[in-house]
């Protein structure tokens, strides 16, 4: 019985984990889950499936959870410090960290200092402090295991051959809602239009940077930090299908492929159980009623923010974390509708322009840097009277 801590627990990630470990009951346990200010969600998680610890980010939402759950045998904290509590719960094997942006860095670095393994769903852990958390997974001889499809997929293709041999990895993209849109038509977003992905399920931010391609580009550092490839072994193509969800390519000329429907329980499974695949977690995939699996180079003219992110990768040291900053401002007044959908790239371009990448020692640095990047977005949006470009 493997033992589960979930930090994101009421996110789309989070909500998966639980199905999976709802459906093994006799192979997963969640002893600890951490949720957003989703009170009621989290509520319920907590009755269906009895962790002892759950942490929510406000103390008054925590207060009144305490109050809801006074019939139930649940330790109930709040803020960074209970979410660091759910990360290194004393029973947990394993934390799968799926907190959204930067809040996850803080409760994911003190899991691994906890021993805990870690399912990592969490782009930005190692956007942003890639180094540190690499020399901290080794220092405390724990595992990450990805959940991203992307990564996942390649963490299963190198499993083909030995690392030496590997020419290249290519990340697959669905390319988002907008990838036959011209430069005009992007002018004339609205987001709506930019919440729907056309394959996957996922949560408003991630959505958005789907749309951009910077959720590309985030995987793209998140993969050289992950399998140690440099920026130019790590190849992006957009296909449309969602079918192939990432290759490998090594050095004969052999492409080795991750192939399944577009369903992250099947990622979260595999972390979860590796080396074993657990049986019947996604749907079964008939190639032959998909029929056509096509592929295509990424469009950066009209997606620049995949060009940052390898930008930013080449400058190393604070610039990942600075562009990873700046597009969770940009994305949340996208998301308010005070800024367009092509101003998400514009206020990347310019925080990135106005910053100097200087190297990491603490995590402290990291998040220093994080700040600095969020009031340079803040403060180009506002000087430059960014709003709706419709």
């Amino acid at each position: 019985m493997k033992k589960i801590a979930i930090l994101g627990s009421t996110g789309s990630i989070g909500t998966s984990t639980l199905a999976v470990a709802e459906q093994f009951p006799d192979r997963f346990k969640v002893v600890a889950i951490a949720g957003g200010n989703n009170r009621e969600l989290l509520e319920s998680q907590i009755r269906r499936f009895r962790p002892s610890l759950a942490a929510i980010a406000d103390a008054k939402a925590a207060e009144s959870l305490r109050k809801k759950c006074n019939d139930m045998k649940v330790r109930i904290v709040s803020g960074v410090e209970g979410m660091i509590e759910v990360a290194t719960a004393e029973a947990a094997d394993i934390t799968v960290s799926a907190i959204v942006g930067t809040a996850g860095l803080v409760p994911t670095i003190a899991a691994i200092q906890a021993g805990k393994d870690i399912a990592l769903a969490n782009k930005e852990v190692l956007v942003t402090a890639g180094e540190l958390v690499m020399a901290e997974s080794r220092r405390w001889n724990v595992r990450l295991f990805p959940v991203d499809s992307e990564h996942s997929a390649i963490f299963q293709c190198l499993h083909s051959g030995q690392r030496g041999d590997v020419k290249r990895l290519i990340l697959t993209a669905s390319g988002g809602p907008f990838r036959n849109h011209s430069k005009d038509d992007l002018t004339k977003v609205r987001l709506a239009e930019a919440l729907k992905h056309p394959n996957w399920s996922m949560g408003r931010k991630i959505t958005i940077d789907s749309a951009t391609l910077m959720n590309k580009g985030l995987e793209v550092i998140e993969a050289h930090w992950l399998f140690g490839m440099a920026p130019e072994q790590i190849k992006v193509l957009v296909h449309p299908q969602s079918i192939v969800h990432s290759l490998v390519e090594y050095r004969d000329g052999s492409v080795v492929a991750q192939l399944g429907m577009p369903d992250m329980k099947g990622p979260i499974a595999y972390a979860l159980s590796y080396p074993e695949r657990l049986p019947d977690v996604s749907p079964s995939l008939d190639l032959a009623s998909i029929a056509t699996l096509t592929f295509q180079e990424p469009d950066r003219d009209l997606f620049p923010c995949l060009g940052y992110a390898y930008d930013a990768l080449k400058a190393g040291g604070s610039m990942p974390a600075v562009l990873s900053a700046a597009n969770e401002v940009a994305v949340r007044y996208f998301l308010e509708e005070k800024i367009g959908f092509l101003d998400v790239p514009r206020v990347l371009k310019l925080a990135m322009e106005a910053h100097a990448p200087v190297s990491f020692k603490t995590v402290d640095e990291v998040l220093k840097a994080d700040l600095w990047a969020r009031r340079e977005a803040e403060k180009i949006i506002a000087d430059r009277g960014l709003r709706i470009a419709y």
